[in-house]
């Protein structure tokens, strides 16, 4: 019996009920099934952005980034490479997020673009590794983080990281402007202390400006395999920049609001953390630099005194609470999209009949999240086991952007990717460069990842087996 605070995506009618063939769909702008209401404004999706984006990584990752790179100019160099790359994935995303305003994001465009088990397999690797794996690690560094204010045992830290998640997702739970509100709240009180904090610290002169461009002369050479290694804190550090696509058909005008919202997102968040990492330089001097597990907090005690290291602990703490929100606002949208296809787990695509939340998806990437808490509790481990999934992800959504060209000339294109096709070429060829580089040095982690999109092929089967058709709506 249904349960009467749940409704499906369409009352009274399975997934096998709603197929169609190719080109049958009159309108890309909704699924016919879909039944979330597009609430949010192109404010709140620029928002989504930039909070998905700036979380614990700016503040975590410098020291690990610095001990690879010992060279200023180098490591300022790896932050402005991540947040091009970042940018050249932006462009294809916008033109397939323009094209295909639905819930979902890349496994939409997969699945037009090639077939239906491709949209599964990135879909799944999105959901289970990169967004899962995204939510564990937020969860687990933020109650890391406080253990540093306030003394928690190891069970203490994950009992809280498992009290976080549950959190988030019963406010996401209860209405998507619940959480839109949240993560704009959280994502102004960012952006002004980050803006506070640079320009406070440069007012000091308590730093030394010859560090932007010094070195570490106890270092060794620094080769390709170190600058790659580099990148992939740096590309984690920048996960978050396609989030307004996953809730395209919950934003109003997504035709032109999604490509805004990636553009002026990923603006503000690569000139924030060109300033903060500078900042960082100027105040910290790069052995000291190497050893920080925190460089936010190492470099407010250089530059303003120790009282104020804790003030940016609780900074980064607010952080990584906003990038938390905004990371189970997006993600359960995968999930559904799929489910609305009939490819996840029967009962995803159910609908609050009074909250117009992804109800059953929310539940699903609380369970899958927190499984991860319990499996996965180094930081490092869990950022390689993220960062090679984003990698292989992105790969597969710009081959997309090629492949529906070809395939679909005349489908309108409200917005048509700058540089095409010599820029999307370039972003593959720099992220083959950089999985192959993380596979040689980081094959658990690595390992992990292919072993869980391995893990999909089989439920594919018998997913599409269930539905009574391979071939989604709208699909190839």
């Amino acid at each position: 019996m249904k349960r009467p605070e749940l409704e499906r995506s369409e009352s009274g009618e399975r997934a096998r009920g709603s197929r169609s063939e190719p080109g049958e769909r009159s309108s890309p702008s909704r699924h016919p099934r879909d039944r979330l209401l597009p609430q949010l404004s192109l404010l709140d999706a620029t928002f989504l952005v930039v909070a998905s984006v700036i979380g614990s990584g700016i503040f975590l990752t410098p020291g690990r980034i610095a001990d690879l790179l010992p060279h200023a100019q180098i490591i300022l160099l790896v932050w402005g490479v991540g947040g091009l790359l970042s940018l050249a994935g932006a462009l294809a995303n916008a033109e397939l997020g323009a094209m295909f305003p639905l819930a979902g994001g890349d496994y939409v465009y997969l699945r037009e673009a090639f077939h239906p088990a491709a949209g599964f397999l990135v879909g799944w690797l999105s959901f289970f590794v990169i967004q899962a794996g995204t939510v564990a690690t937020l969860a687990t560094g933020f109650s890391a983080g406080l253990s540093e204010l306030v003394p928690l045992s190891a069970s203490e830290q994950v009992a809280l990281a498992v009290a976080l998640v549950l959190a988030t997702s019963l406010l996401n739970y209860y209405g998507v402007r619940h959480g839109a509100r949240a993560n704009n709240l959280t994502s102004i009180l960012k952006i002004a202390a980050l803006v506070l904090f640079v320009a406070a610290g440069v007012a000091t002169g308590r730093g030394d400006a010859a560090r932007l461009v010094g070195t570490d002369t106890g270092s060794a050479a620094i080769g390709f395999s170190a600058f790659g290694l580099a990148l992939s804190p740096v590309l984690f550090s920048y996960l978050g920049w396609n989030a307004s696509v996953y809730v395209a058909s919950e934003i109003r005008d997504p035709a032109r609001n999604v490509p805004r919202s990636l553009f002026v997102g990923l603006a503000f968040v690569i000139a924030i953390y060109l300033a903060v990492n500078a900042l960082y330089l100027y105040a910290v001097p790069l052995p000291e630099l190497r050893q920080a597990a925190n460089a936010g907090e190492a470099t407010a005690a250089t530059l303003f005194g120790p009282v104020s290291g804790t003030l940016v602990a609780l900074l980064v703490l607010t952080s990584i609470l906003g990038t938390l929100n905004a990371t189970v606002l997006t993600t359960p949208r995968i999930a559904y999209a799929m489910a609305l296809d009939g490819l996840f787990f029967p009962g995803v695509d159910r609908v609050h009949v009074r909250h117009k939340t992804p109800a059953m998806a929310i539940a699903f990437l609380a369970a899958a999240s927190l499984a991860l808490v319990v499996l996965l509790r180094n930081f490092p481990s869990v950022l390689d086991y993220t960062t090679f999934a984003i990698v292989l992800a992105t790969i597969a959504d710009t081959a997309a952007l090629y492949a529906l060209r070809r395939k679909q000339p005349d489908r309108p294109r409200p917005y048509r990717a700058w540089g095409y096709p010599v820029v999307p070429a370039l972003y593959i060829a720099a992220n083959l460069a950089i999985a192959g580089n993380m596979l040689v040095q980081r094959p658990r982690e690595c390992g992990i990842g292919l072993a869980t999109l391995a893990l999909g092929l089989p439920f594919y089967w018998l997913f599409a087996r269930r539905a009574g058709n391979p071939h989604p709506s709208g699909s190839a």
